[in-house]
């Protein structure tokens, strides 16, 4: 890292998260991706290293960064285990609508135990029906006194399993199609608030991905966030450009896991009397690989920082770096996977969980299909004025 591009404190986060990914995170990443199981002594080191409030204001606990520190931490992270990279940021996207359009009260009710590491929140917007259409949701939320009544069910809810608290957005006024739709924190342990089926998962099987399930669940009208109705799917949209860097940045950490490894193996592998590495078509596939990480690393950073300088228009560059960034990630897996031959494909050697954690990136929060139509769009918009 170039030292006048980032701050002491950025730096220093990239520093500490290395440490502690190698230390506490690599060690047992196969056996937690094996168990399909939440790792929780990795979240207890987090929390012990202070990382867990990175993107949250101190006001409220946390450290204070922007998105950029949260990407530099997560790719960090998932230089070891996508699983637990994502484990780490979904705490962003769940928050985020908190941050975004939460009341003072609500900001200072939930973000400390989250900034702290005591408490996980998910992000409850997808449904069945309604994954890349999110406007077309069916989950609802009717008032009835002090409390509202949601019914419904989400869908792919990352770490719903695992977390305390929930934003889930459901239809309060179906007359107004998206702006009917509001957002709401809904507390683990809460009455007709049930986590279904878990996900049996290609990749990131560290981390528990489920179904949730609303049945007359009963939410104080003071969980509404924002205390107005209808502005949910609005926050929803912002938070996704606000959070997509950071996926982007979990797809160039196991980019640049994958190179690492591929690096050391095409190095001490031995054919025909030399090592793999000193063949001119490997070396050429390596330095695209790298390029390519590069060419995706600073693209990120750049969305990051125009999203913490507080630009207004961010939709088209935070589509543009979590396209780039999840495709060279799946890119450079499968072909780390292919430097290693017939080993690539098998579980004795970590590369093949690389490429299995990597394709996720291209689908969740927006697939990449979606992301070429914000960007074109944008585009078209921008020439158009």
């Amino acid at each position: 890292m170039f030292e006048e591009l980032y701050t002491d404190q950025q730096i220093e986060l990239h520093n500490r998260t290395r440490e502690l990914a190698e230390s506490a995170m690599r060690p047992v990443a196969a056996k937690y991706d094996e168990q399909q199981t939440y790792p929780w002594e990795v979240q207890h080191a987090i929390r012990d290293a202070g990382l867990s409030g990175v993107w949250i204001p101190q006001e409220y606990g946390g450290m204070g960064g922007g998105v950029l520190d949260l990407c530099i931490v997560v790719e960090e992270i998932s230089r070891v285990c996508g699983g637990m990279g994502v484990g780490f940021a979904v705490n962003a996207l769940g928050s985020f609508p908190i941050m975004i359009g939460g009341t003072d009260e609500q900001k200072e009710r939930w973000l400390p135990a989250i900034a702290a590491g005591e408490k996980l929140i998910a992000f409850g917007l997808s449904e069945k029906k309604s994954g890349s259409d999110a406007g077309s949701m069916i989950t609802t939320a009717k008032r009835e006194g002090d409390c509202y009544v949601l019914n419904g069910e989400k869908k792919w809810n990352t770490n719903g399993a695992v977390a305390s608290f929930n934003t889930i957005f459901a239809v309060t006024n179906p007359d107004r199609g998206a702006r009917g739709i509001s957002a709401f924190v809904v507390e683990e342990g809460t009455d007709g608030y049930r986590v279904g089926k878990h996900e049996d998962k290609m990749g990131i099987r560290c981390v528990p991905v489920v179904e949730i399930h609303l049945e007359n669940c009963r939410v104080p009208a003071d969980n509404l966030l924002g205390g107005d109705e209808g502005r949910g799917f609005k926050h929803a949209m912002i938070t996704l450009d606000r959070a997509r860097p950071g996926v982007a940045a979990q797809a160039v950490g196991l980019a640049q896991g994958a190179l690492d490894l591929a690096m050391g193996y095409t190095h001490d592998r031995q054919q025909f009397g030399q090592s793999v590495s000193s063949f001119q078509g490997v070396q050429w596939m390596l330095a695209d690989m790298a390029t390519q990480i590069e060419a995706a690393r600073q693209l990120v950073h750049h969305a990051a920082r125009l999203i913490d300088a507080g630009a207004k228009q961010i939709s088209k560059v935070s589509a543009m770096c979590k396209l780039m960034a999840t495709d060279v990630a799946m890119k450079v897996t499968t072909d780390c996977v292919q430097l290693f031959g017939g080993y690539g494909y098998c579980k004795d050697y970590p590369i093949e969980k690389f490429m299995r954690d990597a394709k996720i990136t291209q689908i969740y929060e927006g697939t990449n299909q979606i992301q070429r139509l914000v960007i074109a769009r944008n585009m078209l918009r921008e020439s158009a004025s």
